[in-house]
């Protein structure tokens, strides 16, 4: 059986104590010893043991001493041991007890007489406490705060037993008059919170008595203040105006805690614009002034809530919240930028921007191991401004273009991306862009900057200059020709088709050699050899970047090269008027092409040239040998066209998802309509009048009514017992993201009375009880309401069961009804999110668990089918509509969900149709987490079969 227990304390099961032990070393002068041995019996008695023998032994030789240690232990021990029999009398033998109590609650030393008060709060049996009433009351006169501070605890304590009020009639008015005359802050905090739960009435007098001296207060006091102000208010809403004095004159309280329960308080309270302005400062302020991180991201949780109801009030506070930049901590900065991105307007842009190039420049020093992800933030930061406000991008993109060569390749790829997108919304760059992009181009590093940086030059360099620079550029990244060098036996070798493998490598004796990992060989005579291999050829002591990245073998980049070659020299027929000089390019271009070719088949590179990469290179070569009008126009027109209906159907996308987020509100025709020009206003604040405003606003917009209908509540019902069993019993779940709320209606259906009636509940997964069980008695065809709270810590699905145990006094065995289980749904804590198909590749790279569900559907339809898992999952599909267009019997798509505890889902779709009309393929998803995984995994198999 379990015990409660106040002090939570190590047992070692290994090497339990023996009673007889315990009981000598009780007996003994030896204090020490004395004090192991409570410890002992304490820990016995928590865990099951019930140790009888001890207790007169205790009461002879334990409660006569003076020692403080040994008496808490002894308190303690009086806690959890059983002080009633099995009907509820209290033992006989507790008279000794009692006498013990009350000679402490008299006792000289103080603190004797704090730890019995203390105790006597945990204590529920009346005939223990009755007695000891007058002592308790003559203790709140004791000299010492400590000991009135506990004797006002304990009058709360037992005030508020079933019985209590009849000992402690006169308790509150008490507490009222000790209210007026103490000066220790803690004590009247007690005495305060007391008549808060006990008497509101007499605490709202008192406060209301005192409302010039709530600023002088406490901060436990103030903070008590606060919570009467929200209770009272929540049930009487007329009655706001008389606190809003208080709340204004508590933000300036010197307590950082009164004052974020102060700006919480007013926001609950009114949505007038001054109230909610007053609490945004108070928020903001305190996000500069508190250093802890948690702290910071919990005020950013708060002003993301304002944000989202109030969004013109924010507008005005957005270079406040900026501020949090400050902060080392990523997540608070990624949170802050997250903000910030939603109220920036054509008035804010500007100065926004500037401030972000300022910390982007922060970045450069170095000083941060983390300085590149907080860059990579920026950089997308900015990004999204340009995009909403091109008239900014011309003050960024050139400074942006400067980190192209960034050792954080994330970020550099951020630059680029944003570099094209701007390079084609924003015309007047474009020259500018251009030529710095050329610059440039010789410091990247990075294989897919350089791929994208590459495609811009090719579609964007229109002019003569610019493309004769492009070529030029390209050549010198490049190197000089061949990549690598043929011995006279490698030759003889080749032409009679015997290749043979060389023993060594050739170092030339004049320039150092690169090999094929991008290091320099030594010069050494013992490494020229009669049979020699291919050596990689070096121009000069600097290798161009894009010479040291195709000797690492990656030829996508070689195809994307000769591809861009190939549009240059297009082009260039275009602007040149002279023949030689085109021909001389697509010379040029043609000899890098076959050079490519010619190293991707070598023996140099540990692997050869892919068969995709081989055919892009070839059709290059082909393309500049017979140009025909068609293909020319592909090349030059199609491609560009292409790219800016992608960005149309991004745009489109990302302006779909901003109406999803808006909140969308109707009022009903017969909805009562308040003027309130026509009321009086005599005696209302500032305050109070704006509130009335906002109410009219938010009645005549709908947001005053209910999300959740009638209907939905009634799917959420459910039946846990039969209705022939004798009692009935159904649910109503509630599901709010950290916690579950049952709310079980009991209906007794016979004709008898229930006694002791207890609803116990299990749980299975991440869910846990908070509440014990009550046994309640249920008169005959009566219902109880009873609610239980079940706490959450993870996504994981959970299952929750038991059953409903009761006594009748014509059966003496106690009589149990069996539930049916209740299964907590994954999809009540998962919701659909957005995330760029870069964060979605990184994840699904990171992410270490995967659940692979085989797809096995009656559907036919691939797109029918991927709206069904969309559905089902409640997850938002990241693949664009453009892309999923079509009939080809094929389908792949990403879907992405965030939980409620900030857990990412990822989903892949992956299906095809069969000769015979069936679908097959795959459902592969991955999270950080097993729980998500294989709960969303149990739900698309659970779902994907039909259509329902």
């Amino acid at each position: 059986m379990e015990k409660t227990c106040s002090l939570l304390v190590h047992f070692d099961k290994g090497t339990p104590a023996l009673a007889n032990e315990i009981k000598e070393a009780l007996e003994g002068n030896d204090v020490p010893a004395k004090i192991d041995a409570m410890k002992n019996a304490i820990m016995l008695l928590l865990n099951g043991e019930t140790l009888p023998q001890l207790f007169i032994t205790i009461v002879r030789y334990v409660l006569p001493s003076e020692d403080h240690t040994v008496q808490k232990l002894l308190l303690l021990y009086l806690e959890i041991i059983d002080k009633t029999d099995g009907k509820g009398r209290v033992l006989p033998e507790m008279i000794l007890i009692c006498q013990n109590l009350r000679n402490n609650l008299i006792h000289p030393n103080e603190y004797i007489r704090g730890v019995t008060l203390r105790f006597l709060c945990r204590l529920n049996e009346v005939d223990i406490i009755e007695p000891l009433i007058p002592s308790i009351l003559a203790n709140l006169e004791h000299r010492h705060p400590y000991v009135r501070r506990n004797a006002i605890s304990a009058i709360s304590s037992i005030y508020k037993l079933p019985n209590g009020e009849q000992f402690l009639v006169d308790a509150p008015e008490t507490i009222e008059k000790f209210l007026l005359t103490e000066q220790d802050q803690s004590t009247k905090r007690n005495a305060f919170l007391m008549l808060f739960n006990c008497a509101q009435d007499r605490a709202i007098n008192y406060l209301l008595t005192n409302v010039d001296r709530v600023s002088d207060w406490g901060e436990l006091m103030q903070m008590v203040v606060l919570e009467l102000i929200r209770k009272v208010c929540r049930t009487n809403k007329a009655e706001k105006g008389k606190y809003i004095k208080i709340i204004i004159s508590l933000l300036n309280a010197p307590s950082a805690a009164v004052v974020y329960e102060c700006a919480g308080t007013l926001v609950s309270l009114s949505s007038a614009p001054t109230a909610i302005r007053a609490a945004a400062n108070t928020y903001c302020q305190l996000l500069l002034s508190q250093s802890d991180n948690n702290v910071k991201l919990i005020l950013l949780d708060r002003l993301n809530e304002l944000k989202s109801s109030h969004h013109d009030l924010m507008v005005d506070l957005i270079m406040d919240v900026l501020r949090a930049l400050s902060s080392p901590n990523l997540d608070i900065r990624r949170k802050t930028l997250d903000i910030v991105l939603e109220l920036i307007t054509p008035r804010n842009v500007t100065e926004v921007v500037l401030t972000l190039k300022k910390e982007v420049m922060k970045t450069q020093s170095g000083e941060l191991e983390k300085n590149g992800e907080y860059r990579q933030m920026l950089i997308q930061a900015i990004h999204s401004c340009a995009i909403k406000f091109p008239e900014v991008a011309s003050t960024v993109v050139h400074l942006l273009m400067d980190f192209l060569g960034d050792n954080n390749i994330a970020s550099a790829m951020d630059v680029v991306i944003f570099v094209r997108e701007i390079i084609e919304t924003n015309p007047k760059l474009r020259v500018s862009i251009v030529t710095r992009l050329l610059d440039t181009f010789y410091q990247i590093r990075a294989a897919r900057v350089c791929s994208c940086a590459l495609w811009i030059i090719g579609e964007y360099s229109l002019s003569l200059s610019e493309v004769e620079s492009a070529i030029s550029t390209i050549k010198q990244c490049l190197g000089d020709l061949p990549f690598f060098s043929i011995s006279e036996n490698e030759e003889a070798a080749d032409s009679s088709k015997k290749p043979q493998q060389a023993s060594s490598i050739t170092v030339s004796s004049r320039r150092p050699a690169i090999l094929a990992d991008g290091t320099y060989a030594t010069q050494s005579a013992a490494s020229e050899t009669a049979f020699s291999a291919p050596a990689v050829v070096q121009g000069s002591l600097t290798t161009g970047n894009l010479r040291s990245l195709l000797l690492t073998g990656d030829f996508f980049l070689g195809a994307v090269i000769a591809c861009t070659l190939a549009k240059l020299c297009l082009r260039l027929e275009e602007v040149q008027p002279s023949k030689v000089e085109v021909n001389k390019a697509s010379s040029n271009a043609l000899l890098i092409m076959v050079s490519m070719l010619q190293l991707g088949q070598s023996s140099v590179l540990p692997h050869p040239i892919d068969n995709d990469s081989y055919d892009r290179i070839v059709l290059c070569i082909r393309l500049l040998c017979n140009t025909g009008d068609a293909v020319r126009k592909i090349w030059l027109k199609t491609c560009r066209e292409s790219f800016v209906k992608m960005l149309s159907d991004k745009q489109l996308r990302e302006t779909e998802e901003n109406k999803a987020k808006a909140q969308v509100t109707h009022s009903q025709p017969d909805d009562l309509i308040d003027f309130y020009h026509l009321k009086s206003r005599k005696g209302m604040s500032q305050l109070e009048l704006e509130d009335e405003v906002q109410d009219d606003l938010k009645r005549a917009t709908g947001e005053f009514v209910k999300d959740a209908d009638d209907a939905n509540k009634l799917n959420r019902i459910i039946q846990l017992t039969g209705f022939s069993d004798p009692v009935y019993a159904e649910a109503y779940v509630t599901v709010h993201h950290y916690d579950i709320v049952l709310d079980v209606t009991i209906i007794n259906r016979t004709k008898e009375t229930l006694q002791n009636l207890c609803l116990e509940l299990a749980t299975m997964g991440d869910l846990k009880l908070v509440e014990r069980p009550q046994n309640y008695t249920l008169a005959p065809e009566s219902s109880k309401q009873i609610k239980a709270n079940i706490k959450v810590s993870s996504t994981e699905t959970g299952v929750i069961f038991g059953n409903i145990v009761y006594e009748t006094s014509n059966v003496l065995e106690r009589t149990v009804v069996v539930l049916n289980d209740i299964h907590i749904d994954i999809m009540d804590y998962i919701s659909p999110a957005v995330c760029s198909d870069t964060a979605f590749r990184t994840m699904w790279a990171e992410f270490e668990w995967e659940n692979k569900v085989a797809v096995n559907t009656t559907i036919t339809n691939e797109k029918e089918f991927l709206d069904h898992i969309i559905k089902s999952t409640n997850m938002r599909c990241l693949t664009p509509s453009s892309a999923l267009d079509g009939d080809c019997g094929f389908l792949a798509a990403n879907l992405y969900a965030k939980s409620v505890f900030g857990e990412d889902a990822l989903v892949n779709v992956s299906v095809e149709k069969q000769a015979d009309e069936k679908l097959n393929g795959y459902i592969r998803i991955r999270s950080k987490t097993q729980g998500i995984a294989l709960s969303l995994g149990d739900k698309i198999t659970l779902k994907q079969k039909g259509g329902n």
